[in-house]
């Protein structure tokens, strides 16, 4: 079993954050599907327009025009064609939002989720996931499972797009979403700020073995490669996820499921 005191922080550092560190700020400004949308009028989302299916008038639909109308958003019932026609997912389910473009979150902004709920930080570090259904995925298993926030690559990854927010079922407007240029030199600065990096990789040790509570960065590599060798070696420690089938590994959104819930059961226990 590794033996890392993670029940505290590295060191008390108060290592900053800056624009300077690589972080992007801004992402698409269009939500599709019934959830995602009632979801971001919920977390206070500036929403412009609101487009529905005209005819439609069932209990979703109804929640989301009294949304619409409470905030003075505008709204338009239009047919299933022109909905079809603004569809960036293909999967909109009578509705469609458009929105002023959102922010990504900041480092800082997940330390600050962190310190709101008085527990130590707890964050996933997406190393070139590339497929936004999976990064849709985590998104959500991240808020569910109360983790403070995720961090992803500005290049070779997947970025917040509608398909993302939809997959996250609105979790995009609750948990930040860190967007940076380099994620071995985030590692380092998550490292002085106290955190621990495990990195998922089949060769690890043991998840029931590892010690996962205290200040924690998961790190989740690319669907066919894994994490990458650098981002390993930068990494203080590897855990894997017990294997009793044919099949070798689960996907990336699965995996990162199932580790995010053994932090929570060591984070209980």
């Amino acid at each position: 079993m590794n033996n890392f005191k993670k029940n505290n922080y590295r060191d008390k550092s108060k290592a900053g954050f800056s624009a300077a560190d690589g972080e992007e700020t801004q992402n698409n400004g269009q939500i599709e599907g019934r959830n995602p949308v009632i979801e971001a009028f919920r977390a206070g989302v500036t929403i412009d327009k609101v487009f529905l299916l005209e005819g439609c008038r069932d209990g979703a639909i109804n929640t989301i025009l009294r949304e619409a109308k409470k905030n003075n958003t505008i709204y338009y019932f239009v047919s299933k064609e022109r909905l079809n026609e603004l569809s960036l997912t293909g999967h909109h389910q009578g509705v469609i939002a458009k929105c002023a473009e959102n922010s990504y979150g900041s480092l800082e902004d997940i330390f600050a989720k962190a310190q709101e709920k008085g527990e130590p930080p707890f964050v996933f570090i997406l190393d070139e996931i590339e497929d936004p259904h999976n990064l849709g995925a985590i998104i959500r298993t991240a808020n569910v499972s109360g983790a403070h926030g995720v961090i992803i690559e500005k290049r070779h990854a997947a970025g917040i797009t509608p398909v993302v927010v939809k997959t996250s079922a609105g979790a995009t407007n609750f948990t930040p979403v860190v967007k940076v240029t380099n994620i071995n030199r985030t590692i380092e600065k998550l490292k002085k700020k106290g955190l621990w990096i495990a990195c998922a990789d089949m060769d690890g040790e043991n998840m029931y073995k590892a010690n996962l509570s205290g200040a924690i960065g998961i790190v989740i590599g690319n669907e066919g490669s894994g994490v990458s060798k650098l981002v390993r070696k930068n990494c203080d420690f590897t855990v894997s996820i017990p294997v009793r089938g044919e099949i070798e590994s689960l996907n990336a959104s699965v995996a990162a499921g199932v580790l995010a819930y053994e932090v929570v059961r060591a984070r209980t226990m």
